[in-house]
């Protein structure tokens, strides 16, 4: 099984999107192992109405809360605790694209963060980066703090609005491949992730 983990540089920069296409692209199955906020909807839900392939499973989620902040946080907050040893891969022989929540340091105990679980997982690792200010820094730091801990990075994926110049930066200095962009778009519709997922399947496979 290969396992194809896709984090961000921070929450609301398209990892879900991202995910949608890698599965929709690869025909893989989709995880999700931490969901916040699912008071306002899972991501998960999102990728069932995206993916249209046919063959792609949603895991169900290890751990789910409705409140809308750092996975331990939310887990405080209703009562509960996260155990991160119990967290485990579902079974699957496709590819399994998994999603984090938020950055990589974001918090999921009180001694494991979100790259942790990378580690864990044993998986290969997407990096998403959105064009805003102060993006160049956040992905920088993403990319060093990956590195650091000797995870195999495929590359990276950005969203939103094209800046040459903050990606010549980003590019020249982690020292990690983009493997492509999606636009900003009206709408995200299964049509809309169709039309990137074979570009992206053609780079991954």
């Amino acid at each position: 099984m290969r396992k194809i983990f896709v984090t961000g540089i921070g929450t609301d920069v398209g990892k879900t999107v991202v995910s949608s296409v890698l599965a929709e692209g690869l025909n893989a199955d989709y995880w999700k192992p931490i969901q916040t906020g699912a008071a306002f909807g899972s991501d998960s839900d999102k990728v069932r109405r995206l993916v249209t392939n046919g063959v792609s499973v949603v895991h169900p989620e290890a751990y789910k809360f409705d409140a809308y902040m750092a996975p331990n946080s939310a887990a405080t907050a209703t009562g509960k605790h996260i155990d991160f040893d119990s967290i485990k891969l579902p079974e699957t022989n496709k590819t399994l694209i998994i999603e984090g929540a938020g950055g990589l340091l974001v918090p999921i105990t009180e001694k494991h963060f979100m790259v942790d679980l990378i580690k864990k997982l044993e998986a290969e690792v997407i990096l998403v980066s959105q064009n805003y200010l102060g993006n160049i820094n956040h992905t920088l730091l993403s990319c060093e703090a990956l590195r650091s801990r000797g995870i195999k990075v495929l590359g990276l994926i950005i969203t939103g609005t094209e800046n040459v110049a903050s990606e010549e930066i980003i590019l020249k200095h982690s020292g990690y491949p983009m493997l492509g962009r999606i636009n900003r778009e009206a709408s995200i519709t299964p049509e809309v992730i169709k039309k990137y997922a074979s570009y992206f399947a053609g780079r991954l496979k």
